[in-house]
């Protein structure tokens, strides 16, 4: 289960970049990636492993010093775990760098009529498949938004996509089909998780993203359209648990601590019951 985090705002991205790939830990993954605009460029780091190897590649973050960024853990699917098929992808100029989850079952016909004009593919994903694909409509001459718009139309199966473009270095953009994607509100900075849990400790206001919805998300503001180019209306919602519930706490894993926070779940909605029934007789 492949893990998103996104950040746009104030504040420095890495850090929060990582500390949401180690809340997603326990989703399970063979590799990790990160992407910060930084320097008028995007620079990225993917390596094999657990996200603590990753950390040590980044070392002191001196090239990742920016407030754009994206990131990423991979289960392998398409290729098998290596730097190359890690998240983040780019396209061949390096403008555009994604993180994905779900599938590209058209992603072998776009391949070829991708390569055929002469796009270079670096890695053995589906996911590739998309950055390219944008890059063909930007030659094109058609806007960044315009260009997603146009992607999202010729792409098949299921997709979370976090996308930054290094030409619009204001703007964190995701887009949402069948995989869960969700925008995390702050105050001067937004967030992007494909569970809240990864940033959970930074925002409890999440808007989740629905299917056919394209995000266009800076510090301040939120944009969402369907792909029929309409907005939609924004619909805010607040969790009440906190960062300690959405951890693991003394449990060696996650599976254990559900079994036995069974029985207060089950107990919990009971109690509120019996107190709305002694409220009313």
């Amino acid at each position: 289960m492949c893990g998103i985090v996104g950040y746009i705002g104030k504040e420095e991205a890495l850090p929060i970049l990582m500390g949401g790939l180690k809340a997603l830990e326990y989703r399970g993954y063979d590799s990790a990636g990160v992407a910060v605009f930084s320097k008028n460029e995007i620079n990225e780091k993917k390596t094999v492993g657990q996200v603590e190897v990753l950390e040590k590649a980044v070392g002191d973050g001196a090239d990742f010093k920016g407030n754009l960024g994206i990131a990423h853990t991979r289960w392998a699917t398409h290729g098998a775990p290596s730097e190359a098929n890690a998240h983040p992808h780019s396209d061949c100029p390096r403008r555009v760098f994604l993180v994905h989850n779900g599938i590209i079952e058209n992603y072998k016909e776009l391949k070829s009529y991708l390569s055929d004009r002469g796009h270079i593919f670096k890695s053995a994903t589906d996911t590739e498949s998309v950055a390219h694909l944008i890059e063909s409509f930007l030659k094109e001459g058609k806007d960044f938004k315009m260009a997603l718009f146009d992607t999202l139309k010729m792409i098949k199966g299921a997709y979370a996509l976090a996308i930054i473009d290094a030409n619009n270095p204001e703007i964190l953009y995701a887009a949402k089909l069948s995989s869960p994607l969700v925008v995390g509100v702050g105050n001067g900075e937004n967030f992007l998780a494909s569970d809240p849990s990864a940033i959970i400790g930074k925002t409890r206001d999440f808007i989740y993203l629905k299917d056919g919805e394209l995000a266009e998300i800076t510090g301040d503001k939120i944009n969402i359209t369907n792909l029929e180019k309409q907005p939609t209306p924004i619909e805010i919602v607040r969790l009440e648990w906190n960062l300690e519930q959405a951890q693991k706490g003394d449990f060696p894993h996650f599976m254990l601590k559900e079994i036995f926070e069974g029985p207060e779940v089950v107990r919990s909605p009971l109690c509120e019951e019996e107190l709305s029934l002694k409220k009313i007789m």
